[in-house]
């Protein structure tokens, strides 16, 4: 029933024209049997939506859209369900060259408010933005107030063509340092209490919940980490500055190389980063299956580990307590 947009619409009609659309849906069925889980091809929300409710308790509600799974992660939490929240780029998703769709334009046509992690990393919004053309739409950004780190680590190209990420506001991924974390949590907070003050109590509960699990996890990151005093790793995605500087760890490089196949000039590149800066780990992204990698790690005797960018995962708030606590028993096993 959560999918039916012609009682979404519906409240701005009067009494009458109301009755006849419910009629007009009742004759369909398509409504009534449809599974509250699945969208139709009308559906303006892209996928991950929140929770689904009824039509008569989504009227009124607040519509926030976010951009990617970490800020949706965080905006859920502080929201919980008194408003509804969607997730332009669906998690998995390549962020950093994403390309917006149709659908993306409509949601935020249609959103009270827009969440985005900012310092450069939704590079896509902008146009995005103005295409929708939503004088009335309200903008946060989660990483106000943050200081952002450049490039703390060189990166070793070991291919001649292939792209690289520009990040020329400095590397956005504070959501990975849980002190960070809470400062995007507050900043998200105080914007949805100025777009929605007749929920403030809620999103003030719900943000200090969150934040206080964020201390929690920064002080299980410090107990830990404090027994592998500068561990330095490689990394195959430059998204773990904020992290290592927090604990004391050093992203010693991070080796770019091609996405297709390894030439043998590639592979040395490689070899001699890592034997250079003498590493003790070698992450990668979770849930890639990169056979060359897996090869090239042994060739080094190293072992290939994940390291969660949460930029994949559930779309639960939780998840992201899940998956820092699996990178922290990452980093643990491999610094040691």
């Amino acid at each position: 029933m959560g999918n039916c947009r012609g009682l979404r619409t519906g409240r701005q009609r009067n009494g009458i024209l109301s009755i006849i659309a419910l009629l007009m849906l009742s004759m369909t069925g398509g409504c009534s049997q449809s599974n509250p889980n699945q969208r139709s091809t009308s559906e303006q929300s892209p996928p991950a939506q929140a929770t689904t409710s009824t039509p008569v308790a989504q009227l009124g509600k607040t519509k926030v859209v976010t951009t990617f799974l970490p800020i949706y992660l965080f905006t859920k939490a502080v929201v919980g369900n008194v408003a509804d929240v969607e997730i332009l780029v669906p998690p998995g998703t390549e962020v950093h060259e994403y390309q917006a769709t149709p659908e993306n334009v409509k949601a935020i046509a249609t959103a009270n408010v827009l969440v985005k992690n900012g310092l450069g990393l939704e590079g896509f919004l902008e146009n995005t933005v103005k295409n929708a053309q939503n004088a009335k739409l309200v903008e946060i950004n989660a990483s106000t107030g943050i200081k952002p780190l450049n490039e703390i680590s060189p990166v070793v190209k070991t291919g001649k063509d292939e792209e690289d990420y520009e990040h020329a506001q400095g590397n956005p991924h504070v959501w990975l340092d849980p002190v960070l974390a809470k400062q995007e949590v507050t900043n998200i907070r105080d914007g949805l209490i100025a777009a929605d003050p007749a929920n403030k109590a809620t999103y003030e509960a719900n943000a200090a919940a969150y934040i206080k699990e964020l201390e929690s996890l920064n002080g299980e990151f410090q107990q830990t980490l404090q027994k592998t005093p500068i561990c330095t790793f490689i990394t195959f995605h430059d998204a773990f500055p904020y992290l290592a500087k927090r604990y004391n760890l050093k992203q010693v490089a991070v080796v770019q190389i091609p996405e297709d196949q390894l030439s043998p000039t590639d592979v040395q590149n490689a070899v001699n980063a890592v034997k250079k800066y003498k590493v003790k780990a070698l992450f990668s992204e979770p849930g890639v299956d990169n056979k060359l990698l897996t090869s090239l790690s042994k060739d080094l005797k190293l072992t290939l580990r994940p390291l969660d960018s949460l930029e994949t995962g559930e779309t639960d708030p939780q998840h992201y307590f899940k998956a820092m606590k699996a990178n922290l028993q990452i980093l643990e096993t491999s610094c040691r």
